[in-house]
């Protein structure tokens, strides 16, 4: 399992999340953005922050440290917004935290250029969790202490609000022409050829026994373990014949 925290202070909400994330202070005396079950993704977007983040550290790709983080709507008290006061009373229980970076800059592509190994790296992992929100829009990276990091994954996976349709779309084609790492990605085929071989059964398992059983039993399945297998025969099946979504 991912490391389990509890919340012991709210700090700030970050308003420009649409989910409206916060910072918090955890019992370590750490400070993490938190992601809360009780926002409109639900916990879909958690379980895809789980998934791809984790599956993204494995393949040597810089994601922040993800957490459980537990929390308990007394925490709302001190909070003035009740917008705010109304999420963390909704979301009592394990929520998603990300280390807080603070300083980091958000990335801009004139600004900060990317070796063509990390940006083609980074593409070919967000075309294969079919990532769409990685564009020059929003580019859901950070630039801290000089290096990058990828950050906010919960819109990718998004074959999991409708299941009935995931095996219809399992090799669908990842429209990548507006990836803000586009014009950097120049080495996709190393990439893929370092990439695919290392999406294995045995990864997957390790990366699906992190997300927390309560997330995979709220919806959709009879039994955590049944959701397990359902992304991993889906993932497997994706990773077995890149050619229709491989950008190359």
């Amino acid at each position: 399992m991912l490391p389990d925290l509890t919340a012991v202070r709210y700090v700030t909400p970050l308003r420009e999340g649409g989910s409206l994330p916060g910072i918090v202070e955890a019992e370590n005396l750490g400070t993490y953005v938190v992601k809360f079950r009780g926002a409109g993704q639900g916990p879909k977007a958690l379980v895809a922050e789980v998934i791809s983040g984790e599956l993204a550290r494995r393949l040597g790709l810089p994601v922040p440290e993800l957490v459980v983080m537990e929390l308990d709507p007394v925490v709302a008290r001190a909070e003035p917004d009740e917008e705010v006061q109304e999420l963390i009373k909704a979301s009592a229980g394990a929520n998603l935290g990300m280390d807080y970076l603070p300083g980091a800059l958000g990335y801009d592509p004139v600004a900060h250029p990317i070796e063509a190994e990390l940006a083609s790296r980074t593409l070919v992992f967000d075309a294969f969790v079919e990532n769409v929100d990685r564009s020059w829009r929003n580019p859901n990276l950070l630039i801290w202490h000089g290096e990058l990091w990828l950050i906010d994954h919960g819109a990718t996976l998004y074959f999991h609000h409708n299941w009935p349709r995931a095996a219809a779309v399992v090799h669908r084609p990842y429209k990548w022409d507006d990836h803000v790492l586009k014009p950097y990605a120049t080495a996709l085929p190393a990439a893929a050829a370092d990439l695919l071989p290392q999406l294995t059964a045995s990864l997957l398992d390790e990366v699906l026994d992190l997300v927390p059983d309560q997330w995979l039993a709220e919806f959709d399945f009879a039994s955590a373990d049944a959701a397990r297998t359902a992304y991993k025969d889906h993932l497997l099946a994706r990773a077995a014949d890149p050619a229709p979504w491989l950008p190359v």
